[in-house]
Order: C-alpha cells, then sequence, then structure tokens
C-alpha cells in the first residue's frame, strides 16, 4: 500500500526507510522527516498501525509515503522490500533500524521459544536489515544506516536477558560493520543508543514475572531519540551514546558497570524491581514477541482519509 503527497523540490529530499515505525523511535523518526519533505519507508509487521502513521505522515508533509509490512526475522522478506522501495523510488538514502521486542523474566524462567526468538527479532532481524541496505548502499556508492542499540548494550540488568544478549551482540555487529564499510566512501553505519524511552515497547513486552516492563527513569520522549538520529545523518559518526542524549545518570550507570560491578550487581536487582517494573500485576504472556499487537500511541494526530494504492 503506497500513500502520497508528492511535489518534485520534496521528492529532493530523500528516501529514507525506517523499521519499527508503527510506534515509538520509528514512528517519531518518521515524523521527522516527514515534515522535512522525505519520502518515507513505513516497515513493521502490523499494517494497521503502519497505515495510520502513513496517514499522519501524509498530513505533516512529505512527499511520499509507501507502506511496506515485513517482519525482520525474514531475510528474503526484507530483500524484497529494499529491492521494491529502490525500484519505486529510484534510490534509498537512509535506513533507520528501530524495530525490536522485549522479554521480561530470568533466563531460567523464560520460555526457549520465546528467548530465541526475541533474539532472532532483535539480532538477527538486525542483520537481516543490514545485509539488504548495505548491499543498496555500496552498489549506489552512497547510504547511510542508523542502528538503534541500547544502554542495555553497554550495561547488564536482570529480568532483561533476551535484550541485553541482543543489544550486546547487536553493539559488536553494528561496530563491524563500521569497520567493513570503511571501504565504500559515501556509506556510512552509525548507532543511536539511548536509555530508557516512552514507547509502547515495554507494556507489549513478553512476561513471566506477574507484571509488564516499565522504562526506568531518566525517560526520554521518542522525538528526543528522532533528533539524535537526524544528527548522525547529517554528520556522520560512529556512536551516539545514552550518555549524550540523557547525561549523568546514564554515565553512572555505564560508570558503574565498569569500575565498581560488585557494587553494581548488588544493587541493579533491586533498584531494577523498583523502577524497571510496572506496579501493576499482568498475566504472564508472550507480549509481541511473535506477532504484532495494537496499543494505543502516545499522541494522537487527528486522521483523514487519503488515496491508497496496493
Amino acid at each position: 500500500m503506497t500513500q502520497s503527497n508528492t511535489s518534485p523540490d520534496h521528492r529532493s529530499a530523500g528516501t529514507i526507510l525506517i523499521t519499527g515505525a508503527s510506534s515509538g523511535i520509528g514512528r517519531a523518526t518518521a515524523h521527522l522527516y516527514a515534515e522535512r519533505g522525505w519520502s518515507i519507508v513505513l516497515c513493521a509487521r502490523g499494517r494497521d498501525a503502519l497505515a495510520t502513521v502513513a496517514d499522519e505522515c501524509v498530513q505533516r508533509g512529505a512527499a511520499a509515503v509507501s507502506v511496506k509490512p515485513v517482519d525482520v526475522v525474514r531475510g528474503d522478506d526484507v530483500t524484497k522490500v529494499v529491492t521494491e522501495v529502490v525500484e519505486q523510488f529510484g534510490r534509498l538514502d537512509v535506513c533507520v533500524h528501530s524495530a525490536a521486542v522485549m522479554s521480561y523474566g530470568t533466563f531460567l524462567d523464560t520460555p526457549a521459544e520465546v528467548f530465541d526468538h526475541a533474539v532472532d527479532v532483535d539480532l538477527i532481524g538486525s542483520a537481516n536489515v543490514a545485509r539488504s541496505t548495505l548491499t543498496v548502499f555500496r552498489d549506489q556508492e552512497h547510504g547511510h544506516l542508523v542502528v538503534i542499540g541500547s544502554l542495555l548494550g553497554r550495561i547488564a540488568v536482570p529480568w532483561m536477558g533476551t535484550y541485553v544478549t541482543s543489544k550486546w551482540g547487536l553493539r559488536g555487529l553494528t561496530r563491524v560493520l563500521q569497520q567493513e564499510v570503511r571501504q565504500y566512501p559515501g556509506v556510512h553505519v552509525s548507532c543511536v543508543a539511548p536509555g530508557a524511552v516512552d514507547t509502547p515497547i515495554y507494556s507489549q513486552a513478553a512476561t513471566v514475572v506477574g507484571r509488564a516492563g516499565s522504562p526506568p527513569p531518566p525517560v526520554a520522549q521518542p522525538e528526543v531519540i528522532a533528533r539524535a538520529v537526524a544528527a548522525v545523518v547529517k554528520r556522520p559518526q560512529r556512536e551516539r551514546d545514552a550518555d549524550a542524549v540523557f547525561g549523568l545518570v546514564n554515565k553512572f550507570a555505564s560508570a558503574g558497570y565498569s569500575l565498581v560491578p560488585a557494587l553494581f550487581d548488588r544493587l541493579v536487582g533491586p533498584l531494577m524491581w523498583r523502577f524497571g517494573i510496572a506496579r501493576e500485576p499482568k498475566d504472564d504472556s508472550e507480549g509481541n514477541v511473535f506477532h504484532s499487537t495494537t496499543v494505543p500511541q502516545r499522541t494522537k494526530v487527528t486522521e483523514r482519509s487519503v488515496n491508497t494504492s496496493h
């Protein structure tokens, strides 16, 4: 499905593909680039949520908006989407990869299939997106892949083993990619690694602790991360991390993890249970690990009809 509101001057701005675009950081990034007149390609598993974001982007002035439902775990499907984007728009300038899922519970209590699939989404899915987009960037001799990492790619906390495992692996993969694309002038790989962000990922997460997750303070708005993404696209850099975006609290967490690990390990459990787990009970569930789920967005945009084609 494609939704469009095009003009020649808008088309010159560029084409950006965003995964995880149905909510949170992906949605905020889509809004930002729509306001700048870019052509936007929205990717996530759920078509209905993407259609809503597409309408929001059209209202904000996007040159064109293309909805491409895809599960990033399916590498062939990701490649097909990227190929279609290049055929439709003639180029792909930026890919922002923000698709991710979470699971709460100790490693031993988390069902193996939940752990495995969450890691597949967060890490193998990232590799699939990188493989497809960087191949295009190499061939066209320009392009920028921005990976949304996490503070949890630098520290570890209990009850989030799936996410920590994935984000540590993703940080390693991103560094390797940065080293390898040095041979391709005009091709860049960056990582934006925030701490807690006000998105639905916590409430949508799988859980076996009888409660949902909750973003521990300090909590940033997704628009802050979207602006950080735009900053590294404008001036490519290796990593824009939680310290740069959020300041002292995350800086102390990173330093404590590295410098006083015994003290960190003693404190992180109680602090995580107090600030990183919701107070209200919730039935244990698989959340959105295997399938997309719909939750209310943090902000609403007035809906209006737009022309669509399939």
